[in-house]
């Protein structure tokens, strides 16, 4: 099975995008506009991800969706492992950021990949598994990368709850499909939603803070997060130019403050020593 994985871009560039991406794919015929209107990425902001969906661990032993999910946030990629194309793109991009980040996948939290083709086996993705896991290189990355197989059934209401459109080309025999990553809450609400094959490290570190409601963190990020807002259109934190004005006045008004008190005590000081070599 081959794959054709066009990169999610700002919506009004993705019909170009794919359609280009479908003309160049080998053996691929050019995609009609029907297709390319069936496919891409709708954030489902706030809502809630069905917990009690059944899918197949890398043992090929079931597991609930719910069983990820509880105390850290989780981040979701929906791939297939035997694409050929952005699907390992999109995971050597999301690798090349948690290797940036300070967070360790397993402590603070938990990566999901769920291959979106019914007939990929538990097999595949135990070797999945392992290349990622290894290429972290993280103690305990092993129990902070999961990689499921599924159902027609189960993988359908998974994608339909993340607002994941995908479309399976017959002429070609190829996947068609966009590219992102989604992190979600402890609860398992849809948090934040990447696109594309390269995700900001600063941008993933402020959802996943953002996602587990600031339970993780430093005082840093938490002012950072003051700074930056989410921007669901791009799928990035852009700077909040009042938020930055109000928090660099704080630390103005902050930085006089400790000024003036170090002033007052030096001067105290001064005149304290004064007193007694005058008594002398």
């Amino acid at each position: 099975m081959r794959g054709l994985c066009p990169n999610l871009v700002p919506p009004a560039w993705l019909p170009l995008a794919i359609a280009l991406l479908g003309a160049s794919a080998a053996g691929a015929q050019p995609l009609s506009q029907e297709q390319i209107e069936q496919i891409g990425i709708d954030q489902h902001l706030d809502e809630q991800l069905p917990l009690d969906l059944v899918f197949a661990d890398e043992q090929g032993r079931p597991v609930h969706l719910g069983e990820y999910f509880g105390e850290k946030p989780v981040v979701l990629a929906l791939v297939y492992y035997e694409c050929p194309m952005l699907c390992t793109q999109v995971l050597n991009g999301l690798l090349r950021t948690l290797r940036m980040i300070s967070f360790d996948a397993g402590r603070e939290f938990q990566v999901l990949a769920v291959s979106f083709d019914p007939r990929e086996t538990p097999q595949l993705a135990a070797a999945k598994k392992e290349e990622y896991a290894k290429a972290y290189g993280r103690p305990g990355a092993g129990e902070g990368w999961h990689f499921l197989t599924g159902s027609q059934e189960q993988i359908e209401q998974l994608t339909r709850a993340v607002g994941f459109r995908y479309q399976y080309d017959e002429r070609s025999g190829q996947y068609i499909h966009a590219a992102g990553i989604v992190v979600l809450t402890p609860s398992g609400r849809l948090a934040r939603y990447f696109y594309g094959i390269e995700y900001s490290p600063k941008d993933v570190r402020l959802g996943l803070i953002e996602a587990s409601e600031e339970q993780i963190g430093s005082p840093v990020d938490q002012f950072l997060l003051l700074c930056f807002h989410y921007d669901p259109a791009s799928g990035k934190y852009t700077l909040a130019v009042m938020n930055t004005v109000r928090a660099a006045g704080a630390l103005t008004v902050a930085a006089l403050a400790v000024f003036v008190v170090a002033t007052l005590r030096r001067e105290r000081r001064n005149r304290r020593r004064g007193l007694m070599a005058n008594s002398h």
